[in-house]
């Protein structure tokens, strides 16, 4: 009896152990690839790369949106000093051919001897010329000369105040609203320019007053007005000079669809 539950002791006992032995052999000898955990750990890693390979395509995205955005601005900011530029060079352009049209017209006033020619040609009638008339009018004149035009103005204005009636009058009207043309004070040009086709028609500025009555009307853009004084200048003087402008300013109107 003893010797039959020791024999049954060692029997379980041996069975133990083997089946241990073989578990410990199966765990042993199952491959890493169908390992479970391996495999749980290999589908996180795919997925995890996945994820940054999605995060690293948005951040370029963004980057390239930035760069486009840019662009676009940088495209912007070369319209803006395009226009800028033109601008400008058409600012250039309109000052330097003020400039050189009163100038031309300085020089030909003091070809013919200044102010004392300029009295003679104003051809009077009954208006008359004193010295005092004559010192006012050149010292207008000569802060006009001297690209003082502010002060040229107040000094024509004082001028036509205190000698209504010179003969340098109608001078004096003219080279007041070239004074303000130059400032590019349109309104009181036109209205000085108007003054002298109302006031002195007989005045041999006459021609280059309505003239400018033009290029007022055309700087404030009344295109239809500046188109009919133009067309009277290269109607009624088409001998002079002021004709042969009134004619390109045309021309230049018409070049521009105005």
């Amino acid at each position: 009896m003893t010797s039959r539950a020791a024999m049954g002791r060692r029997a379980s006992i041996w069975g133990a152990v083997c089946l241990a032995s073989v578990g410990v052999a199966g765990c042993a000898t199952t491959p890493p690839e169908e390992d479970p955990v391996h495999i749980k750990l290999n589908d996180i890693d795919t997925r995890l790369a996945r994820i940054e390979r999605v995060v690293s395509n948005q951040s370029l995205l963004d980057m390239a949106n930035q760069v486009e955005s840019l662009r676009s601005d940088v495209r912007a900011m070369h319209n803006d000093v395009d226009v800028l530029s033109h601008s400008l060079e058409s600012a250039r352009k309109q000052q330097k051919d003020l400039y050189a049209d009163l100038d031309a017209r300085l020089k030909a006033v003091e070809a013919r001897g200044g102010a004392a020619a300029a009295a003679a040609a104003a051809g009077g009638g009954d208006s008359q010329s004193t010295d005092a008339d004559k010192v006012a009018y050149q010292a207008a004149f000569d802060l006009l000369k001297a690209g003082q035009y502010d002060r040229a103005i107040a000094g024509f204005q004082d001028f036509l105040s205190k000698y209504p009636n010179s003969a340098l009058a109608d001078n004096a009207q003219y080279w007041l609203g070239e004074a303000y043309y130059v400032n590019k004070q349109f309104p009181e040009s036109l209205a000085a320019f108007q003054r002298v086709v109302d006031k002195f028609p007989g005045s041999r500025k006459l021609p280059d007053a309505l003239l400018k009555i033009g290029y007022c009307d055309y700087e404030l853009k009344e295109y239809s007005a500046a188109r009919g004084a133009l067309e009277q200048v290269a109607a009624k003087f088409p001998d002079q000079p002021a004709a042969r402008l009134a004619q390109q300013r045309l021309e230049k109107m018409a070049a521009e669809k105005h």
